[in-house]
């Protein structure tokens, strides 16, 4: 299992190599965006971990870039930039996490094992399920209204199958993030409320008027069949 961390700090970049080799993972290791993705077309590593300021190409084109090539591969963000326009951009060219600086590397550890188990590979049979006129392609990472495709992360596609087990019922906050996040996860609340906002755009076909995934405020979100 091979990671990519593109990092311009040499000494993050090599304190976190050190700590993910140490749970047996192969790194590769690039110090800016242009030698990451080189790296990245000639290994396909199984995740990439992306500084967003990078010299020569910023980890925001990285992501553009492999995501207009490869939808499933994990990609997860590691930056100082904390607005939250910067998350919802990162979100929005298909990342599957946002990890603020300053973190820890337990926590980037645990991370990386979640986004992993999440883009393991789908069980032969997958059931395609429908939500309202939506109908969604787990194994495809991919959900499809009249005849038009829309991409799918992992991470949208569990918060999906969790809203259409419980159809009519709300799911808590607690559980989207236990379920979809992972127990060794600490997001909070407003990083859920930000995917949900881009899984909306993505889904809906009116993000205003949301008929999918529908608010139950106080408590989480709700599929209405």
């Amino acid at each position: 299992m091979t990671i990519l961390l593109a990092e311009d700090n040499p000494i993050t970049r090599e304190a976190l190599a050190a700590v993910i080799q140490d749970e047996g993972y192969r790194t590769l290791l690039a110090a800016d965006g242009r030698e990451a993705l080189e790296l990245w077309r000639v290994h396909r590593p199984q995740l990439l971990c992306l500084d967003i300021m990078m010299p020569g190409m910023d980890g925001f084109e990285v992501c553009r870039r492999v995501r207009a090539i490869d939808a499933r591969v994990p990609i997860l963000f590691l930056s100082a930039k904390s607005e939250e326009s910067d998350v919802v951009v990162g979100l929005g060219l298909g990342a599957d996490d946002f990890i603020r600086k300053p973190f820890t590397a337990l926590e980037v550890v645990a991370r990386v094992r979640a986004a992993l188990r999440r883009a393991g590979p789908a069980e032969e049979g997958e059931i395609i399920f429908a939500m309202a006129d939506l109908l969604v392609r787990p194994a495809a990472l991919a959900a499809e209204r009249d005849g038009a495709s829309i991409s799918l992360t992992p991470r949208e596609v569990a918060m999906l199958a969790l809203l259409h087990r419980h159809p009519g019922l709300p799911v808590s906050r607690d559980r989207f993030l236990d379920e979809c996040w992972g127990v060794e996860y600490f997001p909070d609340s407003r990083t859920l409320d930000q995917h949900i906002l881009m899984l909306r755009k993505k889904i809906e076909a009116d993000p205003v008027r949301p008929r999918i995934i529908e608010t139950v405020r106080g408590v989480g979100y709700r599929f209405r069949p």
